[in-house]
């Protein structure tokens, strides 16, 4: 059942708990400064249900020392058996990748990955292709403008909400005009399941079934001064289709919070790990940004329906209300 809080949440209203820096079962956000090695050691086997990062990508960024591809994907694997770990039987891991690039030869980290978590006995759902139209421009081949997401489960019996995430269908009210189904609706009437290329078209998202997710570059409402922010959006579609309201997100590669934020954003508990102290304190600022209303967010692209704040629970679509498990009474 969910709470009168909850329902303040969906409504987009301030609810602020605390922020802790370790994690312990009362938590419902957990912003840790340091290795994220070090905050999994104290989390419980099966405690995470959803664990979504993009981690350093090994590329000499400020905040990262570059090594050779190897040693990099040796170091990665410590990390992503503790992931295992945590994990829920029923919980995913969404681990979003670009290219490793050495003297002018691209190395497209997905493939590179792809044993490590097959080794563990993760089984893979997509392959999601993110298309953005900014980024660097190469000079000597073609500019790099997209990366991709993998989605693993630890087990078959994982968490897939595809009804939280659906798009509207091209022609919706259309009805079977012939058939035992003649005069029923031909389509499902909270919309259609996106494909796996989600790419930064913003007027023909809806019409075509793409997710429109632009990266975050200096004219984006998220923007901070973190060089590979992604977007609170991108991360949300996981949070909805992967996760139930009081679950456990996690991204051991926090940076400024977005995922965080889309956690809470969704009734669900946000815990990070960052070694940055610059960009685990603007995370906390942007946090609270949030509950206070304050934190900009790009709003382009989201579910077929979403409450906007200004109507009372009970004017809520019965859909929604069901696949979000609002309660009128509570």
């Amino acid at each position: 059942m969910t709470t009168s809080s909850e329902t303040l949440s969906l409504l987009n209203l301030p609810c602020k708990p605390n922020i802790d820096s370790q994690f312990s079962v009362d938590s419902d956000i957990v912003l840790f400064n340091g290795d994220a090695k070090k905050l999994l050691q104290t989390i419980p086997d099966n405690t995470i249900q959803l664990i979504i990062t993009s981690p350093p990508y090994n590329l000499g960024k400020d905040y990262e020392t570059r090594t050779g591809l190897k040693s990099y994907l040796e170091s990665q694997k410590e990390i992503i058996n503790e992931l295992n770990r945590v994990l829920t039987n029923s919980g995913s891991i969404c681990w979003q990748v670009g290219n490793y690039v050495e003297n002018g030869e691209v190395f497209p980290l997905d493939i590179y990955y792809y044993d490590i978590f097959k080794d563990l006995g993760l089984k893979l759902r997509n392959r999601i292709v993110w298309h953005f139209g900014h980024g660097l421009h190469a000079s000597k081949r073609f500019s790099g403008r997209y990366e991709t997401i993998l989605w693993f489960t630890k087990s078959d019996n994982y968490c897939f909400n595809l009804d939280n995430v659906r798009v509207p269908s091209k022609y919706p009210g259309k009805l079977h005009f012939k058939g035992p189904n003649i005069g029923k609706p031909s389509g499902n009437p909270l919309g259609k399941n996106p494909s796996d290329f989600w790419q930064d078209i913003v007027t023909e998202e809806f019409d075509c079934g793409i997710i429109d997710i632009p990266n975050v570059k200096s004219n984006h409402p998220e923007k901070t001064s973190h060089p590979c922010q992604y977007p609170v959006e991108l991360v949300e579609r996981f949070v909805l289709a992967l996760t139930n309201p009081n679950d456990w997100v996690f991204d051991p590669y926090s940076g400024v919070g977005s995922t965080i934020i889309a956690a809470i954003k969704n009734l669900r508990k946000g815990m990070g790990a960052e070694k940055e102290i610059e960009y685990n304190k603007l995370a906390k600022t942007r946090i609270e940004k949030y509950y206070s209303g304050d934190l900009k967010l790009r709003q382009i692209g989201t579910p077929v329906y979403e409450p906007t704040g200004k109507e009372k629970v009970s004017q809520i679509p019965l859909e929604w209300k069901t696949i979000r498990g609002v309660n009128e009474n509570s």
